[in-house]
């Protein structure tokens, strides 16, 4: 069994490696939507100028249990 001193050392230092890849991600999305936004006009783009942000959260889009369409039968 583990002492708390050794628990505690590699719990911080899984927190800290999440927090890592955490941040490299999300610096990964800016780089790649400041690429997008710089890359001109594209098919996304509105009238003003700005690009629409596409929503990937939703049901059935991020592997997570999709909406039922109907209800169950009882």
């Amino acid at each position: 069994m583990f002492a708390y001193d050794d628990y505690h050392r590699l719990r911080s230092a899984e927190l800290r490696r999440t927090a890592e890849r955490d941040r490299l991600v999300r610096e990964a999305v800016r780089t790649a939507r400041e690429t997008r936004r710089a890359g001109g006009r594209g098919a996304g783009a509105r009238q003003d100028g700005t690009e629409a942000e596409s929503h990937t959260g939703g049901p059935g889009r991020s592997g997570g249990p999709e909406r039922r369409r109907f209800t169950r039968a009882a």
